[in-house]
């Protein structure tokens, strides 16, 4: 006998991506996640591609395979998506040594980073109710 399925902790309308151990600093990938949060999810992916961050590319990769999963897998409607969440979390943290003068030596730190990327369906109506309102 197998262990039982593990329960769906996500809302029927909701897909996500995770990607684990980036080497970029949390807080330089939370500002590249800051710039697609609450976006249509075709809004947020020409964002990304336009950016001159060097990591937003990978985030754009991540956000690509939400929007995949969502069609794919919960049969979601590609063109209703919005990136409702866009988590960044702290990985390992490599330290290195760096040779100074006098023979001493400088810790360098590289970080790395977790960024998970949930995507929703929202109703056609909502967003008209939205631009209304703002």
């Amino acid at each position: 006998m197998s262990k039982p399925k593990h329960p769906r902790t996500l809302a029927e309308t909701e897909a996500q991506a995770i990607a684990r151990n980036i080497r970029v600093s949390p807080r330089k990938l939370n500002l590249v996640a800051a710039l697609i949060r609450n976006k249509p999810a075709a809004q947020a992916v020409a964002t990304l591609t336009f950016s001159k961050r060097r990591i937003a590319q990978q985030v754009k990769k991540t956000l690509e395979s939400a929007i995949a999963n969502a069609e794919n897998n919960h049969q979601l409607d590609v063109d209703q998506l919005v990136v409702l969440r866009a988590e960044v979390g702290k990985s390992i943290v490599m330290r290195r040594f760096h040779a100074r003068g006098r023979g001493r030596s400088a810790r360098v730190e590289k970080f790395f980073s977790h960024l998970k990327i949930v995507v929703a369906e929202r109703a056609a109506e909502a967003e008209t109710t939205e631009q209304k309102a703002a």
